[in-house]
């Protein structure tokens, strides 16, 4: 069984634009600055993009901020094609804890971190719907720990639940990954030694 090429339909989507002369309005879900630069950076000639900053998940509050306040200083600093807007979801951290109770153990990658992704998602396609934004996405792919195959599938169903395109991607592509580096160097951005969470933070300083 072939695995769906996600590199390639996005290629084909953006294709198509060019072609026709579009440029649609992107919802960007993002993690962090340093994530966000390659997409924003590789999207930002393709689509209007407004970064929805929403992570729910974050530990602790001045991590939560520091990265809020790295992700706007990027969006300053970085010269666009298409002006990036920035839009900032609520720091609801009972909705993520409530969520993953009983999963505090699993590691890193396991049930506790798809519900994350599944929160973040789900919440990005309602706010893509109620500011009619043509499609949605999130930087998350990017990372060389996270499941692009599963990200995609979490998007697709929040894109069928409300009703907003989801745009399918793999961004750790093309070396994706490698020039998000390249740019937070570039940029001096803080970048994070965890994912996000407590229990992220835990594992990872054992």
């Amino acid at each position: 069984m072939n695995r769906r090429n996600y590199q390639k339909e996005l290629e084909q989507i953006l294709q198509a634009q060019k072609e026709n002369g579009t440029v649609p309005h992107l919802l960007l879900h993002s993690c962090c600055a340093p994530c966000s630069s390659y997409v924003i950076e590789y999207l930002s000639s393709y689509f209007h993009i407004t970064v929805f900053y929403y992570n729910p998940n974050l530990y602790p509050d001045e991590e939560y901020e520091k990265r809020v306040k790295e992700q706007i200083r990027f969006l300053q600093e970085f010269p666009a094609e298409y002006p990036v807007r920035f839009l900032c979801g609520d720091y609801d951290k009972e909705t993520f804890y409530e969520g993953v109770k009983g999963l505090e153990q699993e590691k890193e990658g396991g049930k506790r971190c798809m519900f994350c992704y599944r929160l973040r998602l789900f919440e990005t396609a309602k706010r893509a719907k109620e500011t009619n934004a043509d499609y949605f996405t999130t930087t998350l792919s990017i990372s060389p720990l996270k499941n692009a195959e599963i990200l995609n599938e979490i998007g697709e169903a929040a894109a069928k639940a409300y009703g907003v395109p989801y745009l399918n991607s793999d961004f750790k592509k093309k070396n994706g990954y490698r020039r998000s580096v390249e740019l937070s160097r570039e940029y001096g951005l803080y970048r994070q030694d965890y994912c996000g969470c407590v229990f992220s933070r835990a594992e990872r300083r054992i």
